[in-house]
């Protein structure tokens, strides 16, 4: 399953960046999604989830009050807006999604996009 993530790229501090992830393969209504980010010589750490209706989201605190997930189930895609971007934000973001059930800030995800950079200068 291939989940094409986009919208990355280097923004200064303080800017803000949209994400996107669309697929053909999968019925996004059917998952929840989410992103997660890995930075250099980090683990991979959960950003945000959303449910499938989209009614309802979780964040990591880091990102929290910056960052908006969304969803668009007629066009299968999923959004991370990123605002008061910080130079810790740098990393790259990867889309995801997986079952229905549990909680979104313990989101396992199944299937994973291959990633887009996002780099925020000081």
């Amino acid at each position: 399953v291939q989940l094409q993530a986009s919208g990355g790229g280097l923004v200064q501090a303080g800017g803000s960046l949209r994400l996107s992830c669309a697929t053909s393969e999968l019925r996004f209504s059917a998952y929840v999604l989410g992103w997660f980010r890995q930075a250099p010589g980090r683990e991979r750490e959960f950003v945000a989830s959303v449910s499938w209706s989209g009614d309802n989201t979780a964040y990591s605190a880091s990102v929290k009050g910056r960052f908006t997930i969304s969803r668009d189930n007629d066009k299968n895609t999923v959004y991370l807006q990123m605002d008061s971007l910080k130079s810790e934000d740098t990393a790259v973001y990867y889309c995801t999604a997986g079952p229905r059930g549990g909680s979104l800030t313990s989101f396992r995800p199944k299937y994973w996009g291959q990633g887009t950079q996002v780099t925020v200068s000081s």
